[in-house]
């Protein structure tokens, strides 16, 4: 496509350093209201674009590419995850899909460690007996957590984020492992100090606390599910800072209530924005609102990925971070 000044729709509100510089780039038309757009208007937006920018809370599937029209040529996703994009219908009409991949590998891995902190050593329950008004004073048996030095950490998923999670935990002096489809080359294992298992479910059974650092793909949805979130100890706990639909929720809530798992860190959600009320209701359980790539420094670089991959598109080029089958 020759260089133009392409029509964008941008789904949802962007952090205004953003939405500035792609008003100056391209004839973009900005959301007003921070709320999700339905199908229709996504289904609208895409036939008037060249360039749809969605977020992870906008599906694009393919009874909606199908009424997409002829004009639309790139989605610009905002965001690394691709699983609310039928990226293989998207490809069959021609219309390439990218992502913002590594922008957010630092943040997630910060809250990722944050959330284990919170669990282990129940910084909520902390908070919320001081916010009460009911702390009497420090006791030698009060408030009692696990240390986190010389605990082992199963990452499940060890990409960038699952990496620079493995990164962090080592300064907590605790033992790395990890499962992932691809063994990491001896070098990155060595510096890591990681032990690698094949078999997810004998890592899983035995370490002290899981981090989910996968992405939501076919293959990956409900991978821990009940058999496999039964075979945990039930002092471990697990940490969430990847897709919701990795769990089993249900089956983790069940565990959770009934003492056979013993706490949960969670920022994302099997079902996106509808929270399981029994889930809110345990105090061995940190519920975050999907913080983990909540930086302002995060989602300004978001922004800047997507502006590229428009950029060099409208160029005639192939966007940096074009989504390809092997991705899927």
């Amino acid at each position: 496509m020759p260089a133009e000044r392409l029509s964008v729709v941008v789904t949802r509100r962007l952090p205004e350093v953003v939405e500035t510089r792609m008003k100056e780039l391209f004839d973009v038309e900005l959301r007003d209201s921070d709320a999700p757009m339905s199908r229709d208007e996504i289904v609208a937006a895409m036939k008037r674009a060249d360039v749809l920018v969605p977020t992870l809370t906008d599906t694009v599937d393919a009874a909606m590419l199908s009424q997409a029209g002829d004009k639309l040529r790139l989605i610009a996703n905002y965001g690394a995850g691709i699983d609310h994009i039928d990226v293989q219908t998207a490809r069959q009409r021609g219309v390439l899909v990218s992502n913002t991949p590594g922008v957010v590998t630092e943040d997630t891995a910060d809250m990722t460690l944050a959330l284990i902190l919170a669990v282990t050593r129940r910084i909520p329950e902390g908070l919320a007996l001081m916010q009460s008004g009911d702390w009497q004073g420090w006791s030698p048996t009060a408030m009692l957590g696990g240390r986190l030095g010389g605990r082992r950490l199963g990452i499940l998923g060890m990409g960038r984020i699952g990496q620079a999670v493995a990164r962090r935990a080592a300064a907590f002096g605790m033992q790395v492992h990890y499962h992932n489809r691809h063994r990491l080359h001896a070098d990155i294992e060595a510096e890591l100090e990681a032990t690698y298992w094949e078999s997810l479910d004998q890592m899983v059974a035995r370490m002290d606390i899981i981090s989910i650092n996968c992405p939501h793909t076919p293959s990956t949805f409900h991978l821990m599910n009940a058999r496999r979130l039964k075979l945990m100890k039930k002092d471990a706990v697990i940490v969430n800072t990847s897709r919701g639909e990795v769990i089993d929720e249900n089956a983790l809530t069940r565990m959770l209530r009934a003492g056979e798992i013993a706490g949960a860190g969670l920022d994302v959600f099997e079902g996106g924005a509808e929270i399981n009320p029994r889930l809110q209701a345990l105090k061995n359980v940190v519920l975050l609102p999907h913080m983990g790539s909540a930086t302002v420094e995060g989602r300004a670089e978001m922004g800047e990925k997507v502006i590229i991959n428009i950029k060099t598109f409208a160029d005639g080029h192939r966007p940096p971070d074009q989504v390809v089958p092997a991705m899927l």
